[in-house]
């Protein structure tokens, strides 16, 4: 297992990751987690995330609910400044329908274990290299995953946005398949596409 953790490290030498939390123990306990593996800062507002935000930060954990600048605000802002990051809520906000239209790549609900932590950035980091598409796929199944977890079936039959999020989730894995046949030799993709809800 130290071998691995080993690995793990050097491959990852160097990236950024941003944690933002109001609860400034909370930022400094996952920044203590994740910091022997990445280079780590922590912001324990909106405001002073933005001010941190750089095209150098690769991964961005976010706290939904903050005084001030929330974490929605927080990554509608990082959107629309045109970061290339991967953004994880780390948030005790259970997802609702809202989580449709938001540009985030993966969501964790609080508490959070340190393993959790440790997957969940190590997931989203193996997606950077990908196409759009396959990354949109990602982030769209993990939704509809997080909605199917959390609402009845007659919830979600009665969501239109659900719905059409269905669709581009069929859409988009026509083009996943090609890519993950034409990429058997790349073990790691092929895994990490086999881990995903209707995975093939």
């Amino acid at each position: 297992m130290a071998e691995n953790d080993g690995q793990e490290a050097s491959e990852t030498d160097g990236l950024e990751v941003l944690v933002v939390d109001d609860e400034s123990r909370l930022a400094d306990l996952f920044a203590a987690w994740l910091t022997t593996r990445y280079n780590v800062e922590a912001a324990y507002d909106g405001e002073s995330a933005l001010q941190l935000m750089e095209d150098s930060v690769e991964i961005v954990l976010l706290d939904r609910r903050m005084p001030g600048l929330s974490g929605d605000e927080v990554l509608e802002r990082i959107r629309a400044e045109g970061y290339d990051c991967r953004v994880v809520m780390v948030t005790a906000v259970d997802p609702d329908f809202d989580i449709i239209e938001m540009g985030f790549d993966d969501y964790l609900v609080k508490p959070v274990s340190k393993d959790e932590l440790l997957d969940v950035v190590e997931r989203v980091t193996s997606r950077t290299d990908y196409e759009s598409d396959i990354q949109e796929y990602y982030a769209l199944v993990s939704k509809k995953s997080l909605l199917e977890s959390e609402k009845s079936e007659r919830e979600l039959e009665d969501n239109d946005e659900y719905l059409q999020l269905c669709n581009r989730v069929d859409e988009l894995k026509s083009k996943v398949d090609d890519a993950v046949s034409g990429m058997q030799d790349h073990d790691d993709f092929v895994g990490a596409f086999q881990d995903l809800p209707g995975g093939s």
